[in-house]
This record gives structure tokens, sequence and C-alpha cells, in this order.
């Protein structure tokens, strides 16, 4: 019950963390330039839907935002303060100290999942890039963030199927967290139990990633997201 919650308060952090994105992009001294931003959701769903594979540069540019950006930081400090509350691996005691092995523990189990995931995304010719859905409605939306947690882009042609790197990149970070720095009365099942709930929390990313619009002037497209996650544009050749 209280991963879940801090489960919950992530995802919740997440969101505000993407409505400050958002908010950046009316804050520019161009009003046409905000006019453009208000269009563009309706203007992407219009294009063309032909797929182009990621560069090295972009893919680099995403694993480091993934990796060492906001997201992985704000969530490191609700998990960790969650845990602080919960006295979870009480090992750790409480205080100062106390927190900051916990975030640092959930910090690294984040680094680690997002580097298994590119790598291994990387040897297995996988684009485990966040593409936005180009279909319309909520459920539909809602439906294609939750299988995107489990499925990549395959071949020059992009075809979703499921995710080896995907699905083993949660469970990799929490394994290596309890065998490389948790006390050692911690063993596998639960770094498995762990998984799940990291694996629950990628879902939330790809659905704040779905439904939170960032515009060609926002915060997390000068962060290399931009509307497809830092993927190219679906139109472009």
């Amino acid at each position: 019950m209280k991963m879940c919650q801090a489960t919950l308060l992530l995802i919740a952090s997440l969101a505000a963390l993407s409505v400050l994105a958002q908010a950046q992009a009316f804050t520019g001294p161009e009003d046409s330039s905000n006019a453009d931003e208000i269009i563009a959701p309706a203007r992407i769903e219009r294009i063309d839907s032909s797929y182009v594979r990621p560069s090295q540069a972009t893919m680099l540019r995403n694993y480091a935002f993934d990796a060492f950006g906001p997201y992985p930081i704000v969530g490191a400090a609700v998990v960790a303060g969650v845990g602080q509350i919960d006295n979870s691996v009480p090992e750790w005691k409480q205080g100062a100290t106390g927190f900051g092995r916990r975030f640092g523990s959930d910090f690294g189990i984040a680094a680690v999942s997002t580097t298994t995931r590119y790598a291994m995304g990387e040897a297995l010719r996988e684009d485990t890039l966040y593409y936005r859905c180009e279909c319309r409605g909520l459920f539909p939306r809602l439906s294609h963030a939750v299988v995107s947690t489990l499925t990549a882009r395959h071949g020059q042609d992009g075809h979703r199927a499921f995710s080896v790197s995907a699905v083993a990149a949660p469970y990799a970070g929490t394994m290596t967290a309890v065998y490389a720095w948790y006390p050692g009365n911690y063993g596998a099942r639960y770094a498995l139990r762990m998984g799940n709930y990291n694996l629950l929390i990628s879902a939330g990313q790809n659905i704040l990633l779905e439904f939170f619009y960032s515009g060609p002037h926002s915060l997390l497209s000068r962060m290399h997201l931009n509307n497809s996650h830092g993927a190219p544009d679906p139109g472009s050749r």
C-alpha cells in the first residue's frame, strides 16, 4: 500500500513538472508563437505518420534527460520521502543521512533502469523512445501509453512489437540495488516486487508524455523531448 501511494505521488509530481513545462510555452515575448503553440496539437495529428528512426545523437540526448534530468530527480525525491515516512529499509534510519541514502538508492535504481533500457535497446535494435498516439479519444490514447510500456519500435518501418529491453530494465535497476547497496537481508523476491512498482512508474511516465503537451518553445522541448519524447517528427523525411 505504501509503495502504491509512492507511485501515485510520483505520477502527481511528474504531472506538476509537465504542467510547468506547458506553462513555459506561453511566457515567450512573441504573441504569434503563443498562437502557434495553441493550435500545434491539432496540426501534429494531421501530419503524415511515416516513421523515421532516431539518430544516435537524438538517442544520446534522450538518454541523458531520462537518466539525469528533472524526472528521475523529482521521482527519487518523492519515493525517498515516502520511504522516510514509512521507515522503509530501517537499517538506513532517519534524519538527513537516512533520506540521503534513500534518495541515492532510488536515483541509482532509475539510472540503472534507464541505462539498461537504452543499452539493450541499442543491442537489440529496439527504438524504445515514446511516440505519441496518432489516435483520438481518452481510452485509445491511454491504451497506447500503457501498451508502449511493454513494446518498442522495430526495424526500419518502425512496427511495434514486444520489447525485451523495456520489460527487463525496471527489474535490472532493482536487482542491482538489492545486490549492490541494500543490506544483506534483502533478496531477489524483494527486488522483483520493487521491479513491479518500477514498471508501473514507467507506465505513469508514458501517460504523462501522452497527455501533457510540450510545444516547440516549452521547457521540455528545450530538453530535447518536444512532442514525441525526442523522437523525430513523424512527418519528416
